[in-house]
């Protein structure tokens, strides 16, 4: 049932996507002024965004751990997992907006999957995954989730 709901929402926003860009083909082809080819332009990056950041799903398997934000995603090993805890950042890159941020915190690089509601859980890497040693995300119920994910780790 709920893959069924899950279809359906992307498959409207694909309809949304390709509707803003048959418009923007149109104002192309009616001979639209560059003021509103910018303004169609803007239209489809915001409303890629709205579309592409809307849900973060969070997966995790035995042997790794996934998270999916629209059509990013990002697979981490559990062996490759030193430690999680609750994410503590300066208060200035804590509010960035919503989406996937790369920032440096106290000497190391990290990606991180943003909501602003939300609190966020900070996973640090035994091994780096390209310059990425820290991965952060956001999630509604965080002591849930280190408890499952510190109990997947140890059962490897």
């Amino acid at each position: 049932m709920k893959r069924s709901f899950q279809r359906k929402q992307r498959d409207y926003s694909y309809y949304s996507l390709s509707y803003s860009l048959s418009c923007f083909c149109g104002a192309l082809s009616i001979g639209f002024d560059g003021t509103a080819i910018l303004l169609c332009i803007f239209f489809c990056v915001f409303l890629f965004y709205t579309i592409n950041y809307r849900r973060l799903d969070i997966y995790l398997y035995p042997r790794t751990l996934s998270l999916k934000f629209g059509v990013f995603h990002w697979s981490v090993p559990l062996e490759n997992i030193a430690e999680i805890q609750l994410d503590e950042v300066p208060i200035l890159k804590r509010f960035g907006g919503a989406g996937i941020h790369f920032m440096s915190i106290r000497g190391r690089y990290r990606a991180s999957f943003n909501f602003l509601e939300h609190p966020r859980i900070v996973i640090k890497f035994k091994e780096k995954i390209g310059p990425v040693r820290d991965l952060s995300f956001s999630t509604r119920s965080p002591e849930v989730l280190i408890d499952l994910i510190n109990r997947a780790v140890n059962a490897i």
